[in-house]
């Protein structure tokens, strides 16, 4: 019949269930990454530098901590990629970002709401092997054991090996995101000529924000003891640091106290833990830090940095030159 609508002919049930089938994914299908996606971590507008390089880590790609300067409620964790060891798995723990203060250093936050905290200095098994000097490295933690800051010593090669603890440096002070909030310099001073010449006093400046100066910690000549002036920006004396007749005590605690400008009344201490055969061993010191709570944040910044010029003077330790730094003290 000329009317009639040619159909199709009929294909047997199994060739049509397989035309109804998708294919199988094979090497040339590759699978639908449409609903897979990766958050990218945002820091706040403003926030210099972008993303935090220094403490990347490429296993954890979306790990960074928010730095939350209006505090937060859970302490911030990550793991950062340059202190990590290949077996270490647990995450470190960091303080909340504290809120924003007036007339407060950007970072010294943290400070002004503690009035204890711990320094804790990097074990290096290949400098007490080889003698090599290594920069120093500090984990900075609350009474909590959250981190609080990393201090990271910043010399060559040539100046930490040739000038060892007399050694002129620049400490750096992040913060959890890899800010540096902080730096401590201490500049070369010759000890050749007579140790009660004012050119031979050490001496350590403090910036915060880096580049602004703060203050100054200032080493004075005394017979006996280890004393220095904690100072402003303009080198007016504050406060003192008086030092024990003896730092090479084993088996006990080194206390240097922090006393007032009329030398009276202690205000505060610097203790040098002992820590058994590591501190008689290892560059490996402990102190902990003691100010009150009300104290300028400023001055709390400074006596934190004269840890660190009593550390290079009095207790670090290299195969070369010990039994130079007992005759010196």
């Amino acid at each position: 019949m000329s009317g009639a609508v040619p159909t199709a002919p009929e294909q047997p049930a199994d060739e049509m269930e397989n035309q109804v089938k998708a294919p199988d994914p094979g090497p040339d299908n590759p699978p639908d990454y449409e609903s897979h996606f990766v958050q990218a971590v945002l820091l706040p507008a403003g926030y210099p530098g972008g993303l935090p390089t220094r403490y990347y880590s490429p296993q954890q790609p979306s790990t960074f901590p928010l730095y939350q300067p209006t505090g937060g409620v859970h302490p911030i964790q990550y793991q950062p990629g340059k202190y990590s060891l290949p077996n270490q798995s647990a995450p470190i723990t960091w303080m909340p970002g504290p809120a924003l203060m007036p007339n407060c250093p950007p970072g010294l936050e943290y400070l002004a709401q503690l009035d204890n905290i711990h320094v804790l200095q990097h074990f290096e098994p290949l400098e007490r092997m080889t003698g090599i000097e290594t920069n120093n490295r500090y984990d900075i933690k609350n009474n909590l054991d959250q981190m609080v800051y990393i201090v990271t010593e910043d010399t060559d090669d040539f100046t930490r090996n040739s000038y060892r603890t007399l050694r002129p440096f620049v400490l750096r002070v992040t913060d959890c995101v890899g800010r540096e909030i902080m730096t401590m310099q201490r500049p070369f001073r010759c000890t050749c000529c007579c140790f009660c010449c004012p050119s031979t006093r050490q001496e350590l400046e403090v910036q915060c924000p880096p580049g602004v100066t703060i203050g100054f910690v200032a080493e004075h000549w005394n017979l006996c003891r280890a004393v220095y002036s904690i100072q402003n920006e303009k080198k007016e004396n504050v406060m003192g640091v008086r030092g024990p007749c003896s730092t090479y005590g084993c088996g006990s605690d080194s206390v240097f106290e922090v006393l007032s400008l009329d030398g009276v009344s202690s205000v505060g201490s610097i203790i040098r833990k002992w820590n058994g055969l590591l501190s008689a061993m290892g560059d490996a010191d402990h102190f902990d830090i003691h100010f009150p709570l009300d104290m300028n944040v400023k001055m709390k910044a400074v006596i934190f940095g004269a840890c660190f010029l009593i550390d290079f003077m009095y207790f670090e330790r290299s195969h070369h030159n010990v039994h130079q730094d007992r005759s010196r003290q």
